[in-house]
């Protein structure tokens, strides 16, 4: 640099921009739209949930609330749907929490318990079946009918649930699709307790928990697809 000279006066001056290149800025700026501000991921559960609970009061003039009364006041039977609801509340608000960039993904951690509730109440009334002389068991057809209706109800909430988490663009889509997948099948599990009119056995827990993973597994493949192109 020569004596005298500061850096300021070597920088070179910016080069005039062209009438084209003004129009293309024009261009550009123009089609710009706002961005508008996702809810909270809380607010976003809710929407969900509403939307659940409407299936379900949807569907409940076909139940037989008699029947449905008297199952409930079974223990095991009441804390099994406890249970399932609330794996489907504590999986959808990890999903949506766990779809937003920056969040920790311990979140997933959240429906560990409720699922061991859901787990250990429909294990109990395996035992009841084994136990108590008596109990109402399933036979092929009517389980064939539960396993029907929990696919029939998983898959268009997990389609709603997946449709409005696409939008948070998550950094982890398999992770927040599987957690989209267990709170669809755990609120169809929910869902079909007004129509489950057996006690639970082997067979007929075992048949709900290879649907539970279909979904699980389904959504974490097909939606964490889907999420990841968000």
């Amino acid at each position: 640099m020569a004596p005298g000279r500061t850096s300021e006066d070597t920088t070179m001056p910016d080069a005039p921009r062209t009438p084209a290149q003004d129009r293309l800025v024009d261009t550009l700026a123009g089609g710009l739209r706002p961005v508008r501000r996702l809810p909270a991921p809380s607010l976003r559960a809710l929407a969900w949930c509403a939307a659940a609970l409407g299936l379900g009061l949807a569907l409940m003039p076909f139940a037989d609330l008699e029947a449905l009364r008297a199952r409930m006041a079974v223990a095991d039977l009441r804390y099994a749907a406890l249970g399932a609801v609330l794996t489907a509340v504590a999986a959808v608000v990890a999903a949506f929490q766990t779809s937003v960039p920056g969040r920790s993904s311990a979140w997933a951690l959240l429906p560990l318990a409720p699922v061991a509730l859901w787990i250990g109440a429909s294990g109990a009334g395996c035992l009841r079946d084994w136990v108590v002389p008596g109990a109402d068991s399933a036979d092929m057809h009517q389980t064939g009918g539960c396993v029907a209706f929990l696919l029939t109800v998983s898959i268009p909430l997990s389609l709603v649930l997946v449709w409005m988490l696409r939008r948070a663009c998550p950094l982890r889509p398999n992770l927040t699709a599987a957690l989209a997948g267990l709170s669809a099948a755990a609120a169809a599990a929910a869902l079909l307790v007004p129509f489950h009119p057996h006690d639970a056995t082997a067979t007929d827990l075992a048949l709900h928990a290879l649907v539970v993973g279909l979904v699980i597994a389904g959504n974490s493949l097909a939606g964490g697809r889907l999420l990841g192109r968000g």
